[in-house]
């Protein structure tokens, strides 16, 4: 059986992200697409429109000094515009290491991404980490 569209659309995405792929991160979303990290450090918070979310990312590679992996376990689909990533990530930053399972719930629209709302497993290990 072929893999559900959008499936396929956010393994595209994180190929490209792991790569460091950001024009076709770019060509994925939404003009308007808003990225939504969970904690209270510098690098939580909404970034809105592509721009604001290509420049988060390559604050995520630049803060850990390209040590940044992110390893997709799994994407689950509701044919609805739904679609959830489970990942593997981790990082060194500071003589800082982070390691934890998180997910990244996705809304779709057509063939493109609207919503990103990032899930982890410890917003307190992360706030440390990224702080």
């Amino acid at each position: 059986m072929a893999e559900h569209p959008h499936a396929a659309l956010v393994r595209r995405g994180y190929e490209a992200f792991t790569q460091g792929d950001m024009d076709t991160m770019r060509g994925l979303m939404a003009a308007d697409a808003t990225h939504h990290t969970p904690g209270s450090h510098p690098l939580s918070g909404d970034f809105k429109g592509q721009d604001a979310v290509i420049d988060m990312y390559g604050r995520l590679f630049e803060e850990t000094a390209g040590t940044l992996r992110v390893e997709l376990r799994s994407v689950l689909v509701d044919d609805r515009g739904h679609a959830v990533a489970v990942h593997r990530f981790s990082a060194e930053r500071g003589g800082k290491r982070i390691e934890e399972n998180a997910c990244i719930v996705f809304r779709i629209v057509g063939d493109k991404i609207t919503d990103l709302d990032e899930c982890i497993e410890d917003i307190d290990m992360a706030n440390d980490f990224w702080s």
